[in-house]
């Protein structure tokens, strides 16, 4: 994600240094016109924003509070953090930065490296009002972005993306499964349904994946198991029962526990085929 972003940056005339854990990975956007540093404290000595795209969230503490970043960050830096983490550990670095006078922006996105590159990321932020405004020509070039409320408000935002995506595309699998037990044809089940109530951009996208069966990732299955018990924890921090995620959540722990893991979260669909014995050239 991080490379076509950066790239969507450039293109909007941004000034940008970039730092990558695999060196050779910045090499792209250098040839673009970015500048390329050794450390990541050294990327952000000079910045007025800095932008985060990592894994997950011990990594991101990591490069902030473990690598130098937070103190080579100067007083009244714009920090955002685009990563997808927990809302509690967005709302704890927020709270450390503070202390160093950095402002902070938790801005996760949906949309996929399809997304990214054509710089139409849903980008979704918590933080200030004020701070918002201040990232919103950044954000311009990566997609449309929204102020959802304060910091860690975003994350939520993401995870009730996430959600609504696991859902969707085991609700399509389990669709496409039962039509092809029955002798439907599961390209043309997809087609019958694009113009009813059931149709949807996972049903477009992922079931045409699922047809074509092309699980080349787009969004990693691992990353939507992480998402998933991210929103299973900050429903149990505000007391509340998510059962069809809990669900979603055990399917996608089984699927990412094998060779699955890095395939597209719509290999769900593969995952649910083998817990019924399926073979899939018969369906």
């Amino acid at each position: 994600m991080g490379g076509p972003m950066a790239r969507r940056l450039l293109k909007g005339g941004v000034s940008l240094t970039a730092w990558n854990r695999t060196a050779n990975k910045a090499e792209a956007v250098v040839k673009l016109g970015a500048r390329a540093t050794t450390t990541p404290a050294e990327a952000v000595n000079d910045a007025d924003v800095v932008i985060t795209m990592l894994k997950d969230g011990p990594v991101v503490a990591d490069l902030l509070f473990g690598q130098g970043v937070a103190a080579a960050m100067r007083p009244g830096t714009l920090f955002i953090d685009m990563s997808s983490i927990a809302p509690a550990e967005a709302k704890e670095h927020a709270n450390r930065l503070e202390e160093r006078k950095v402002r902070y922006l938790d801005a996760p996105v949906s949309g996929g490296t399809k997304g990214a590159a054509l710089g139409k990321l849903a980008i979704m932020a918590g933080g200030t009002p004020e701070d918002f405004a201040d990232a919103e020509p950044v954000f311009t070039s990566m997609g449309r972005a929204t102020h959802v409320g304060p910091i860690g408000a975003g994350q939520l935002c993401k995870l009730a993306n996430q959600i609504i995506v696991a859902i969707t595309i085991g609700a399509v699998s389990e669709a496409f499964i039962l039509a092809g037990a029955g002798g439907a044809d599961r390209a043309n089940v997809r087609k019958a349904l694009q113009g009813g109530f059931a149709s949807s951009r996972i049903l477009d996208e992922h079931g045409l994946r699922m047809v074509k069966r092309d699980f080349e990732p787009g969004g990693p299955a691992k990353f939507q198991t992480k998402d998933l018990r991210n929103a299973l924890d900050a429903a149990k921090e505000a007391g509340l029962e998510l059962p069809i995620t809990k669900k979603l959540h055990e399917l996608f722990a089984e699927m990412t526990s094998g060779i699955l893991a890095e395939r597209d979260h719509s290999a769900l669909l593969v995952h649910l085929e083998q817990m019924n014995d399926l073979d899939p050239t018969e369906n």
